[in-house]
């Protein structure tokens, strides 16, 4: 009973500080997160960035620092991390082939937020569409044309040459984009 009594001290001795690091570095990266989430929203707040992607941008990063603070703690708990990594690379790039065409968008829809080449109300043509640009998401840009909704992918938007009509006294003046 007693080599129990000694066994178990000895592994709570061995334990405790392990399993209490790697709660405090999860714990720090939390708030890392939380800091990093509200630094980047007042930053785009004075850079007058758009909001999807502020909010992606936060998000991304929240979610790398929560995840990297986790394989930190795993490393402090004596797990061997580094399969963990190569397994969440191999993951990544099979997400990343597997999703190429929505991350094309996404992409292209946080390029075109950024340089704004158009704007909601602009007139555009493009691969024979045209319309009136109503919303400008992540993935789509919305045109109305003579009550129809047209969905153009973000990524034809960002390859395929535009044209932005301009009304200037009541003509037409295309611009190309």
């Amino acid at each position: 009973m007693e080599n129990l009594v000694q066994t178990l001290l000895a592994s709570t001795m061995f334990w405790v500080p392990k399993v209490s690091g790697a709660v405090a570095i999860v714990l720090i990266f939390l708030v890392a997160s939380r800091i990093a989430k509200a630094a980047i929203s007042r930053a785009s707040a004075k850079l007058k960035l758009d909001d999807h992607v502020v909010v992606l941008v936060a998000r991304i990063s929240g979610v790398a620092l929560v995840m990297f603070g986790f394989i930190l703690a795993l490393g402090v708990l004596g797990v061997n991390v580094s399969a963990l990594i190569a397994g969440l690379g191999l993951t990544g790039f099979a997400l990343g082939f597997a999703l190429k065409d929505t991350i094309s968008n996404l992409l292209s829809g946080v390029l075109i937020l950024l340089y704004q080449p158009f704007e909601i109300g602009d007139r555009i043509k493009i691969s024979g569409y045209e319309g009136d640009v109503v919303a400008i998401d992540l993935r789509y840009t919305e045109l109305s044309s003579e009550g129809d909704k047209i969905l153009i992918p973000n990524s034809k938007l960002f390859t395929d040459p535009i044209t932005v009509c301009y009304v200037v006294s009541g003509e037409s003046v295309d611009s190309k984009a």
